[in-house]
């Protein structure tokens, strides 16, 4: 895919969602951390579910620790690997305390030193708390990226570095959010809506559904 495409798609997202946004609930930079880790092979939707219970009662690193494991995992029951997840969340709180004075730490290697907290996390608090020009490569945009042949891939991290490359500068802010939301809702995994898609004349993918082939 040339340079002119890759403009093209990323001016038409844009225009469709001029201000995209993450669809997980937070109104702090470590409520949004707490849900990022909670997301990992869950949905939005459960995770929301759940931090609506979890956050009135405790939205600090204090309040969560203070919590404990075992009513942490009250709150988180209903999420994917419920169990590591309130172990990590919990050793995170202390590192918060102890090493960042509460605070999320705005650099990636402090980020990626929290227990639960990888690549795909930091770049997305990253980029969402911090407004730093990340790109967090999950299933969605690993799909998106080689299904268009937008930057293609063979894993996460080469997608990701792709993009970095690869995406202009006016995008990179937003084009997380974007593909990600491309895929959720258009681009999806096994019935994707090629034929209500704004790109689907840029798109380099071959099996593409409900459209005429050129």
């Amino acid at each position: 895919m040339n340079k002119g495409k890759r403009t093209e798609i990323f001016t038409r997202l844009r225009t469709l969602m001029p201000k995209p946004e993450t669809e997980l609930n937070y109104s702090s930079n470590f409520e949004l951390l707490i849900s990022v880790i909670l997301s990992a092979q869950a949905t939005d939707i459960g995770v929301n579910k759940a931090t609506a219970l979890l956050y009135p009662v405790a939205n600090t690193p204090q309040d969560i620790f203070g919590l404990g494991i075992k009513q942490l995992k009250n709150y988180i029951k209903t999420i994917g690997l419920y169990n590591s997840k309130a172990e990590n969340i919990i050793k995170t709180c202390r590192l918060l305390i102890d090493n960042f004075n509460s605070e999320v730490p705005r650099n990636r290697d402090a980020l990626e030193s929290l227990p639960g907290v990888g690549r795909k996390t930091a770049n997305v608090v990253l980029n969402t708390a911090f407004g730093q020009p990340t790109i967090a490569v999950d299933t969605h945009i690993f799909r998106v990226s080689n299904r268009t042949g937008l930057a293609p891939g063979k894993t996460p991290l080469e997608v990701e570095k792709r993009l970095m490359r690869l995406t202009p500068e006016e995008f990179k802010l937003d084009a997380h959010h974007w593909l990600i939301l491309h895929g959720r809702y258009t681009c999806k995994a096994r019935k994707p809506v090629c034929g209500k898609c704004s790109i689907v004349d840029l798109c380099e993918f071959r099996g593409k559904v409900g459209v005429e082939s050129s």
